[in-house]
């Protein structure tokens, strides 16, 4: 049997230079030498200098330098890749036994990710492991431990229901706020801020779908890996601290995005066991939500479909 190293982190950045800095400081402080890991850095097409920053100021972290922004996910598996992950190498032959999708605006205190693969690695059946992603004034990231948004979920959260009932099981099913945020659970999804998956669930399901460009790809990688048989786990023991959204909200191109991943996903899972009449509301809102872009996007889906 090959010796593996314990994990592999990969962030992706753009033009977050100063909270990457202090990520790589959280890391460098925060109990990384406590694991035989690896620091990838995925910068896409930044022109912050972050960069140059990450390798005059941490030599030990991997830079990749994307000459263009491909999105989050092709991002990430760029790093993956020269992981050893999702290629030929699989089993005991790959170099990680672990990877770890890490937020460029993310703190991590010091043991939090010898917790977190301690977690899981824990029980063979866990594919996933996320922890509790407290945000800067101290509350919870509710994104944190999420379900799947079926297209009954979504509807609870288009008509707002979700926030006037978040104590219901049956409306506050999305962001589980019915659950106390202190309580380990299984859950359908964590979310790729923060997201320890183990190498033999991802020699099971592949990498992230690089159709996503921003949001809705660690939901997908999460349901692929539960339809092979793996377990997605929240550990609130584990803490970790998000800025949230410190990247994106730079960009108009993320709202679009954020509707056109819930589209993917749905089209990708959802459609084809929809009854027609849902079908059409589910596109109705979604088309509302994503503007005339979405709108020309979808007729040109329908269209090639046909």
């Amino acid at each position: 049997m090959n010796e593996q190293a314990d994990l592999a982190v990969v962030i992706v950045n753009h033009n977050t230079r100063e909270l990457l800095l202090r990520c790589l400081d959280s890391l460098r402080g925060g109990g990384l030498d406590e694991l035989d890991a690896t620091v990838w850095v995925v910068d896409n097409a930044s022109s912050d200098g972050s960069a140059a920053a990450v390798a005059d100021r941490h030599d030990w972290v991997r830079v990749l330098e994307s000459k263009e922004n491909r999105g989050y996910a092709a991002a990430n598996n760029l790093a993956l890749r020269g992981a050893g992950f999702g290629g030929e190498l699989k089993g005991d032959k790959r170099p990680y036994r672990n990877a770890l999708l890490l937020n460029a605006d993310t703190e991590v205190p010091r043991g939090a990710l010898a917790h977190l693969v301690a977690a899981l690695e824990a029980e063979d059946d866990i594919g996933v492991a996320g922890p509790k992603l407290l945000l800067p004034d101290g509350s919870l990231d509710v994104a944190c431990r999420r379900s799947f948004p079926t297209p009954e979920v979504s509807a609870y959260r288009f008509t707002g229901l979700s926030r006037l009932f978040p104590h219901s099981r049956r409306f506050g099913r999305y962001n589980l706020t019915y659950l106390d945020p202190d309580t380990p659970c299984d859950v359908d999804s964590v979310v790729g801020a923060c997201m320890l998956v183990r190498g033999r669930a991802i020699d099971d399901v592949g990498l992230l779908d690089e159709r996503f460009w921003m949001y809705g790809e660690d939901l997908d990688w999460a349901l692929r890996m539960r339809e092979a048989g793996w377990r997605v786990v929240y550990r609130p023991s584990v803490v970790v601290h998000h800025v949230k959204r410190a990247s994106s909200s730079q960009s108009e191109r993320a709202a679009y995005e954020f509707q056109r991943a819930m589209w993917l996903f749905y089209r990708k899972h959802y459609e084809r066991q929809t009854p027609r009449l849902v079908h059409a509301m589910v596109l109705a809102g979604l088309a509302l939500k994503g503007g005339p872009k979405l709108l020309r996007e979808m007729r040109a889906a329908a269209r090639q479909a046909r």
